[in-house]
């Protein structure tokens, strides 16, 4: 897998006398067997290399060894002046297999269900990232119990040696793990919510980051990669609360910490 960004020339912007405005391009090129989907997160910068701000691109089913091209959105003028490639910086890369992918808002799976983790909150040493099940298919879906989670790290191998506890009382100060899992039934356009939680507690050994997560609703279902970076430190542990009813589609609905 390869990211890099360059600048090509835009067109006159009238509003600055005619000055040409810069087009910044980037490129992705899969050097994997099979289709995957990239999201590429970018930083702009000033001359002394400040960041000012920060996007994130999402490239879907890059075919095998194929190169795609891609131009960022909303570069052209940031105080005051034309933004170029060198001003640009790739900060973070994430690949998962394209058939594994998180399926795009306002869109639905075959499944019917639309499977998705938030940007999570930090707070003392405590990390929580909201896992989020839409049923966007026609037909009621009932679930109970807890989503099945497998470790990955950054060659989408399994990381082991890591304790998934189900519930999250034994993480320290993230709270009730959610008491006995009850069952769960979505209407077409509910949601679900469940999340992770862990400490980045780290003492003696060495720190463990787990950057993929492969999450199914529950055993059986098809599977989903999700990106939410377990900084887990030394503690060795991961809790995870049981499926519980949302608020609405789309989810703005999360565990309690």
């Amino acid at each position: 897998m390869s990211v890099t960004a360059d600048s090509l020339p835009g067109l006159p912007d009238e509003s600055r006398g005619g000055d040409s405005s810069c087009v910044v391009a980037y490129s992705v090129t899969n050097r994997e067997a099979e289709p995957f989907t990239y999201t590429i997160t970018f930083s702009w910068v000033d001359d002394q290399g400040r960041a000012m701000s920060d996007a994130e691109e999402t490239v879907a089913s890059v075919g095998a060894g194929r190169t795609v091209r891609r131009t960022l959105e909303g570069v052209g003028y940031q105080g005051g002046r034309s933004l170029d490639a060198e001003h640009v910086r790739i900060m973070d890369v994430k690949r998962v297999p394209a058939d594994e992918a998180p399926a795009p808002a306002g869109s639905c799976p075959p499944s019917g269900l639309r499977l998705t983790a938030d940007k999570g909150d930090a707070a003392m040493g405590l990390r929580v990232v909201g896992l989020h099940l839409e049923n966007c298919g026609s037909r009621p879906y009932s679930l109970e119990g807890y989503p099945v989670l497998q470790l990955l790290d950054e060659d989408l191998e399994p990381v082991d040696g890591i304790d998934i506890l189900r519930g999250t009382d034994g993480i320290h100060m993230a709270g009730e793990g959610g008491g006995v899992p009850r069952p769960v039934t979505l209407e077409p356009g509910e949601s679900a919510v469940s999340g992770l939680a862990w400490r980045n507690t780290t003492q003696l050994g060495e720190a463990v980051t787990v950057p993929y997560v492969r999450v199914r609703a529950e055993s059986g279902s098809d599977p989903v990669m999700v990106t939410p970076n377990l900084d887990l430190g030394t503690t060795g542990k991961l809790g995870v609360r049981a499926w519980q009813k949302g608020e609405t589609a789309g989810g703005g609905a999360r565990p309690r910490a």
